[in-house]
This record gives C-alpha cells, sequence and structure tokens, in this order.
C-alpha cells in the first residue's frame, strides 16, 4: 500500500509572507512615475499637488475595494484578466478590457523609459536635451535583454534595486520635510492651462495622473499562486501597500513645494524631483536624487516589461488574441512585441502626453472591473454594492474632466487614445468571431462553461 503523498513544506515556506507581498507590491508604485507625474500635476493645479496626492489616494482606496474582493474571492497568478473573465466570460468584453490594462501597462513602461532619459540627461549639457527619447530606448532594448536572460535574473535585479528606490525615496522626502520645511498651501496659483476652467476643475482633472502613480498596486493581485493565505492577504497587501505609498507621496510632494515654486516645478516638470534637490540639499542631492532616479527607471523598466509581456502570453493561451507563435520561431514573441510597442510610443510622444494616454486606458479598465464585480458576480461574491458604484462614480467624474482638459489643451492625445481603443474593440471583435461556431460558442483556451462575445 502506498503511502500518501505529504505536502511540500518548502513550498509552502518559499510562498510569499504579507510583509513579502507588500515590500513587492510598494516596490512596484512607488516606481518611477512619481519622479515625473510630481510636475504634471503641479501644471494643472499648482501649489494645491500635494493635496491632489491625499485626493487620488481616496479615489484609490474606494476603487482597490474591488480588487481586495475578487483577490479573495478567486486568488490567482492571473490576477485582473481572471477578474475579468469570472466577471464578464471569455470573449470580446474580457478580451478588450484586458488589452487595455496590457496596453496601460505598456504606456506606463514607455513613460518610465522616458523620465529615464529625462534624468539622465541632467548629468549632461543643455545641447543635448533632444536626446531624452534616445536614452528611453536604449532602456528599452537593454531591459529586453535582460528579460530574454531569465527570471532569474529579473528577481534578483528588481528585488535589489525596489530595495534602493524605495529608501531612497523615503529619505528624500523625510530629508527634504526637516531642511526645507512644510511649504503653504494656499491654493491661490492658477496654473496658465487652467485659467479658463471653473475653479476645482483642473484639480478634479489631475486626479487622474495622480491615480497614475498608485496604479501598480492592481499588480499585487498576480501574486494569488505565491502568497501565503492568499483569500486574506491579498486584500490585505494591498490595502497596506497604498497607504505606505500616499504617506511617502505626500512627503515628497511637501518636499518639492518647499525646495521650488510653482513656476520652477512646472518649469522642469520632466526632471522636478533633481530640480527640488539642488537649492535643498546642494550638488550633491541632486546627484543623489538623479542616480535613485536612474535606478528606480531601470528596475521598474525590467519590471514592467515583464509583467506585460507575461500579461500578453497569457491572453493568447486564452485565446483571446491571436497566437503568438505565428510571429515566427522567436524567443518569447510576447517579449519582443510589448518592447517594440513601447519603444514605439517613446519615440511618437512627449511625457506628458504618453501619462495621459496611460491615465485614459487605465480609467476605462477600472471602471469595467468595478462594473463587472456589482452587475454580475452579486451572487458569488460578498461585498457592499455601494462602494463600487461609488469608485465608478469617482472615475467617470475623474475621466470626464481629465478628457475635457485634454480637448482643451492637447486634443491629439485624444484623437491617439480613440484610436487606439477602436483598434482594440475592432481586432477582439473579429478575432472572436474567427473562432466561434454557428450556435456562439467560442473554442478557448481554458476550462469556462461559459463564452460571452
Amino acid at each position: 500500500m502506498k503511502k500518501p503523498k505529504k505536502e511540500n513544506p518548502i513550498k509552502e515556506n518559499n510562498k510569499l509572507s504579507l510583509i513579502g507581498s507588500i515590500s513587492l507590491g510598494t516596490g512596484v508604485m512607488i516606481g518611477a512615475g512619481i519622479f515625473v507625474l510630481m510636475g504634471q500635476i503641479a501644471e494643472l493645479v499648482g501649489d494645491l499637488f500635494p493635496i491632489a496626492f491625499i485626493a487620488g489616494a481616496i479615489v484609490v482606496g474606494f476603487s482597490s475595494y474591488s480588487y481586495v474582493k475578487f483577490s479573495n474571492a478567486y486568488p490567482s497568478s492571473g490576477g485582473v484578466v481572471k477578474f475579468f473573465n469570472r466577471a464578464y466570460g471569455p470573449g470580446t468584453t474580457t478580451g478588450v478590457f484586458s488589452l487595455l490594462m496590457y496596453v496601460s501597462m505598456v504606456v506606463s513602461e514607455s513613460l518610465v523609459a522616458g523620465t529615464f532619459g529625462a534624468y539622465t540627461l541632467r548629468l549632461f549639457p543643455e545641447s543635448f536635451a533632444g536626446y531624452a527619447s534616445i536614452l528611453g530606448i536604449l532602456l528599452l532594448v537593454t531591459a529586453y535583454i535582460l528579460n530574454i536572460l531569465g527570471n532569474k535574473v529579473i528577481g534578483t535585479t528588481a528585488t535589489f534595486t525596489a530595495i534602493i528606490k524605495v529608501a531612497g525615496i523615503a529619505l528624500l522626502a523625510i530629508a527634504g520635510l526637516i531642511i526645507s520645511g512644510i511649504a503653504d498651501i494656499t491654493g491661490n496659483y492658477i496654473p496658465n492651462n487652467s485659467e479658463a476652467l471653473p475653479r476645482g476643475f483642473s484639480f478634479v482633472a489631475a486626479l487622474a495622473l495622480s491615480i497614475l502613480a498608485y496604479k501598480g498596486f492592481t499588480t499585487i493581485t498576480n501574486q494569488g499562486g505565491d502568497i501565503k493565505n492568499p483569500h486574506k492577504n491579498l486584500g490585505r497587501s494591498i490595502v497596506y501597500s497604498i497607504l505606505i505609498c500616499t504617506v511617502i507621496y505626500v512627503a515628497l510632494a511637501l518636499s518639492v513645494a518647499g525646495g521650488l515654486s510653482i513656476p520652477e516645478i512646472i518649469k522642469a516638470k520632466d526632471y522636478a524631483l533633481a530640480a527640488a534637490a539642488k537649492p535643498v540639499f546642494g550638488d550633491w542631492g541632486l546627484w543623489i536624487t538623479i542616480a535613485i532616479a536612474i535606478v528606480a527607471t531601470f528596475s521598474g523598466v525590467l519590471a514592467s516589461m515583464f509583467s506585460a509581456s507575461r500579461l500578453l502570453g497569457m491572453l493568447s493561451n486564452m485565446k483571446q488574441v491571436p497566437s503568438l507563435k505565428k510571429l515566427g520561431n522567436f524567443k518569447n514573441p510576447a517579449l519582443i512585441f510589448t518592447a517594440s510597442l513601447a519603444i514605439l510610443l517613446t519615440a511618437l510622444f512627449d511625457l506628458t502626453r504618453i501619462a495621459s494616454i496611460g491615465a485614459i486606458f487605465y480609467l476605462i479598465m477600472d471602471i469595467a472591473i468595478h462594473w463587472g464585480l456589482f452587475r454580475h458576480l452579486k451572487k458569488d461574491v460578498k461585498f457592499q454594492p455601494i462602494i463600487p458604484l461609488i469608485a465608478i462614480v469617482m472615475d467617470i467624474a475623474v475621466l470626464v474632466a481629465f478628457l475635457y482638459l485634454k480637448y482643451l489643451n492637447d486634443p491629439m492625445v485624444l484623437i491617439v487614445a480613440a484610436i487606439g481603443i477602436i483598434l482594440i474593440f475592432v481586432a477582439e471583435r473579429l478575432f472572436m468571431k474567427s473562432h466561434t461556431d454557428n450556435e456562439g460558442n467560442m473554442e478557448m483556451g481554458m476550462e469556462t462553461t461559459k463564452s460571452k462575445n
């Protein structure tokens, strides 16, 4: 008689603890985006930009409720894609919103690469100012090569750099506050591009960018297969990570506001933290800030490219997008496609437009998450219906205000975003039809009892 197999204790012991999950979550969230978003938000709301990070955290707090409930009910390494599949079933709807999530991740990757270029150029004379996108592309190529080398290289690099960037940014924020003190926030400064708008309108619109600074919390949902007690710890990790990031972001914003005037922050919006460090800490503070930014952007691109390519590969295996094997006998075609798209975005758009497109795609995807929970999973998941409804209202208010602001100041962002959404929808719809039989059933690459086209 064979003895029953015991569960592998080593495998269980190697799973992420709650603290380990929070460390990874904050490492992703406190990414390179904060280095450039600070200046962009100040450009919209003036000296209220530290408050914008608090307001953004409140919106994200309501938004995170749906992700917490999904994660507690359906812990999975598939994260957001699996949530869409549970709510909408495999088909066009799941495919479209999953692809919006994928594209928003690639856009964030491009934003980080551009930020790398903007900060690295502070080490060179001003005559090199036009080379930021080239430096960003070189970083993306380097990240692609490191991703090809395998998960071990990525894991070691990501862990090491995450510690440096989180600790470095936290120390910058604390030291800046101690030296410069807390700046006065009056709300009297009105940026040029907000003069014609109703009072408070640009503040609501700016929340789209502050929300973008927190969007990394969605990656925590991918830890479902790797964390201890996932039905409880995934949700806890999301909440604690958001709280930690809020404290650091607000402290950092107050530190920057104490070191520079609003016109100076806006002028240096692509490298605001470096500009703020020099008058407060001197040249050595400038070099340290640039060094932290380079480490943060490097690790951010590396991790983002890995995550985005895995998401695309998962969608291909689920038959939500065409098989990537048809691209040829390349090693990891999902990685090639992801890197190529990020390079294209970095070459074509500046940091402000990249951040704007990413914010639009993310907010649309986020609304779909809340609606999926509220509309389709009332019988399967225990939750308070009013909270996802509040999250939807908040997201819509921020999205509408942001779209209107871009319509007035930079309509090209709306054109590019609309073209991207239309292309995703049409391509996904046509692909779904390609493997749907006469009775409306789809051949999908997953176990499911229900398909929606």
